[in-house]
């Protein structure tokens, strides 16, 4: 793993996590949790868009990363939130 690779992956996560943080909690949480989120999503996605046998392809390699983590980041936020949300 080269330091290019790490770099993308942390923007790749940055970018996914501010924008599913965004969407579902309202804010987002930090550049260090959004990079967290956005890493677990990427990850989720993946393996997602694999079982379902799915491609993305809407133009630059990193965008169609960007669009994976950030699907798999939303679907973390919606399970966190259905099992951690206190009701007041």
């Amino acid at each position: 793993m080269t330091l290019e690779n790490i770099v993308v992956y942390l923007v790749v996560g940055l970018v996914a996590g501010f924008l599913a943080s965004r969407l579902i909690m309202g804010k987002g949480r930090g550049w260090f949790w959004d990079i967290v989120i956005g890493i677990l999503g990427a990850i989720i996605g993946a393996w997602l868009a694999g079982v379902l046998h799915v491609s993305i392809n809407v133009g630059p390699s990193i965008l169609n990363q960007i669009i994976i983590a950030f699907a798999g980041a939303v679907i973390l936020l919606i399970v966190w939130r259905l099992l951690f949300h206190r009701r007041k």
